[in-house]
């Protein structure tokens, strides 16, 4: 997206963009154009005076697992470049879903928690779950999918806080607290991702640190 604060121009011409991609396989970057070979590749989302801001959307497939690289450039109606740099964002693609091990933050925590993962591949699971157990493994609570809030494929915080208390709004004892999460896709557990909080967990087993 691109603002500018000019009030009588208003931001609707493609020309002033340039969007270039770096693919895991490619050597440099290639650009994209608008319509390619007849078809819309970007879609372009003029902007409407006095509100003068346009959006671009680039709704992609990509296939290649791997380390992906976006460069834009872009300039107003009076050519003044948007900045002296290029905006740059680098994405990894990987296309099997998998899940990476589930954190709780703040942690140790007073009062709320929320839960920080990353998904990937296409969809999202049939079933997700959390149980939150005492360290004889006694479960005091579980956090079902619906309440987690909004997911999407990619790193994850959670809307859901829990908030300390067992499955009856008890509130629970000072101390550590095991938990574990419970995934489901066409029948089968998703795959673990390896990332270096793996550090933290024991037998798929994470500790939570209640302290009011």
């Amino acid at each position: 997206s691109l603002d500018d604060e000019n009030r009588f121009l208003a931001l609707d011409d493609t020309s002033n963009f340039n969007i270039f991609l770096q693919t895991p396989s490619d050597q440099g970057y290639r650009k994209l154009h608008f319509t390619s070979q007849g078809v819309e590749q970007l879609v372009f989302h003029p902007a409407s005076l006095p509100d003068n801001n346009c959006k671009i959307e680039y709704d992609a497939e990509f296939e290649e697992d791997g380390m992906y690289n976006l460069k834009i450039q872009a300039k107003d109606e009076s050519d003044n470049n948007s900045g002296n740099i290029d905006y740059t964002v680098n994405f990894e693609v990987v296309n099997k879903s998998t899940i990476t091990n589930v954190l709780n933050w703040p942690n140790p925590f007073s009062t709320r928690t929320h839960f920080v993962f990353t998904l990937t591949g296409s969809r999202l699971p049939d079933y997700m779950k959390i149980q939150i157990m005492t360290v004889t493994g006694k479960v005091v609570r579980e956090i079902e999918m619906d309440e987690l809030g909004p997911l999407r494929i990619g790193k994850n915080i959670t809307e859901y806080a829990w908030d300390g208390t067992d499955e009856f709004g008890d509130r629970l004892a000072n101390g550590v607290y095991l938990y574990r999460v419970v995934t489901d896709m066409n029948g089968q557990e998703i795959e673990h991702r390896e990332t270096q909080a793996d550090n933290f967990f024991k037998e798929g087993f994470g500790k939570m640190y209640l302290i009011r």
